[in-house]
């Protein structure tokens, strides 16, 4: 099609100097006289010939028209075809991404897909996780579109477009808009939409750490506090800050950290660890246990784990594995 584009958009240019010049030889016209004779010849207007036309100009015409008018025909048929198509695809792959986030369940929400958006959804998107974001820039979306992310266009502060994103069967949500207060209002809307979503906002300032809290966010996370505390560890502690940031971050090592929640009726569920056999029945190590409450507690052989709490573990792929298969 593209290639068929290029030809048409040449194709009118070339059969007005094609006609100009063969009426200039043929009938010895000036350039104007030329020019006008084919272009009323070529869109039959049906307009007085500029100066009557010898055997030779009259052949000279009547191909003109053949070819000209096919010519003409072609290009304009072509761009209709481009049109109509490119609008035809464009509905129905919207129709076909709408259908996709009806059908989510689980999945990720991101609110603006700014610096720290699109960070989060690369992250998600090397994860292989199901995920939806959402920005008002339509240049910003043709780029998650190249990506093959699902997105929608529009406010996140409008609840219609929370909806179409599909927040109220969503698992979690990031706000990462550009000021604390669209954030805070976003938060609070999604938050009566699905009381059980996970909202993780970002913050520009720590004054409104707090405000983002009672608004209904889990988490909120400061970019320039959390930046400021990495640069300082890896001052002061560099191997350590170093090791944890190829775990968590990278697959250049075999082993990395992961978190699983005990759910309900698990068969490890009111076990000791020690009876539990974490280690001995997967290789995982278990680092740290938070209960349901947020308490962190120190992993002792006689802990005992319970629904809801929620175990910090490092291992290889295939161990964490066989650790959620026995949770």
């Amino acid at each position: 099609m593209r290639n068929r584009l290029v030809i048409a958009l040449l194709l009118a240019p070339a059969v007005l100097v094609i006609g100009t010049a063969g009426f200039m030889i043929v009938e010895g016209w000036p350039l104007l006289d030329a020019a006008y004779m084919t272009v009323i010849t070529v869109w039959t207007v049906g307009f007085q010939e500029v100066h009557p036309l010898s055997p030779a100009g009259r052949v000279f015409a009547m191909a003109l028209i053949l070819g000209g008018v096919g010519a003409l025909a072609f290009a304009v048929g072509t761009f209709v075809e481009y049109m109509v198509e490119g609008h035809l695809r464009e509905m129905l792959e919207e129709r076909r991404m709408k259908k996709t986030m009806d059908e989510l369940s689980g999945h990720h929400v991101i609110a603006g897909l700014g610096r720290v958006g699109s960070v989060v959804a690369k992250a998600l998107a090397e994860e292989g996780a199901d995920f939806v974001v959402i920005d008002r820039d339509e240049e910003v979306l043709a780029g998650a579109h190249a990506a093959g992310w699902l997105h929608v266009h529009g406010e996140a502060t409008d609840e219609a477009v929370l909806l179409a994103a599909g927040v109220e069967r969503a698992a979690s949500l990031v706000c990462a808009l550009d000021t604390d207060a669209d954030n805070t209002f976003v938060t609070l809307t999604a938050r009566t939409m699905n009381p059980a979503l996970r909202v993780v906002a970002r913050s520009s300032t720590e004054s409104a750490e707090q405000t983002l809290r009672r608004a209904g966010a889990e988490r909120v996370i400061t970019p320039s506090v959390i930046g400021g505390r990495r640069m300082a560890a890896m001052v002061l502690h560099p191997v350590v800050s170093s090791y944890l940031e190829l775990v968590t971050h990278s697959d250049q090592i075999p082993f990395r950290i992961e978190e699983f929640e005990v759910p309900n009726g698990s068969a490890v569920a009111g076990m000791p660890v020690s009876q539990a056999g974490v280690r001995e029945r997967t290789g995982a190590h278990i680092l740290a246990v938070i209960s349901a409450e947020g308490a962190v507690a120190e992993v002792r052989p006689e802990l005992v784990l319970r629904d809801g709490d929620r175990l910090i573990a490092l291992g290889s792929p295939e161990q964490l594995e066989a650790l959620a298969v026995i949770l």
